[in-house]
């Protein structure tokens, strides 16, 4: 069964399968139950203990990086890049994210400890870069659909992100942080014009 990919706005996502995933859950109305929410990093756009609430069961699993996992109480699965973890049967692999541009090192530096995630959901490896530049980690990412910021200012620009894009060569790549705080569809256009890969613009679901 192929993976159904929403996009919740800026970086929300949610992934449906035979499992129901949600990642940096921020803004969202609501939506089916989670079996598993992935947490990118403590930025107040994309850890928002109100939006996990929103979905959030007894039997959800909560996977993400230390400064996130000691703020939340329950089924937390703490993770750090070159990890991989088993959660509510869904396969995790916990992927580096911060900025290599020296005008964006002081909001995602390396020490920082964000991460992205690469989901298998369908058969299909589906890579959420989290707020990232292009990385040498990243470049080692072998995916099937890749969800790239596009924005510039706190991650890469278009032209960087169709770079990153071409680099991980997915048989899709959907453009993310934009529409939000920063960056426009624009940027999300640019990067479909510029990236040498399939790529899909979604609406946002509501």
């Amino acid at each position: 069964m192929e993976p159904k990919i929403e996009w919740l706005g800026h970086d929300s996502f949610r992934l449906t399968g035979e499992k129901t995933i949600y990642i940096d859950p921020w803004k969202i109305s609501g939506g089916a139950p989670a079996d598993v929410i992935l947490i990118t990093h403590d930025h107040f756009d994309h850890f928002n203990q109100e939006d996990i609430d929103k979905v959030r069961q007894p039997d959800t699993v909560i996977v993400a990086p230390k400064a996130v996992a000691t703020q939340l109480k329950g089924n937390v699965q703490e993770v750090k890049a070159g990890d991989t973890t088993e959660a509510n049967g869904v396969r995790v692999e916990v992927v580096a994210a911060y900025n290599t541009h020296p005008d964006r090192t002081k909001f995602h530096p390396p020490t920082y400890g964000g991460v992205g995630y690469i989901v298998t959901l369908g058969g299909k490896r589906i890579y959420h870069t989290g707020d990232s530049d292009l990385t040498p980690e990243m470049k080692n990412v072998r995916c099937d659909i890749a969800l790239i910021p596009v924005s510039g200012t706190f991650v890469m620009t278009a032209a960087e992100a169709a770079e990153a894009a071409n680099a991980l060569q997915p048989e899709v790549a959907i453009p993310m942080h934009w529409d939000d705080i920063v960056g426009s569809w624009e940027d999300a256009n640019e990067f479909k014009e510029k990236a040498q890969v399939p790529v899909e613009i979604l609406g946002k679901k509501t």
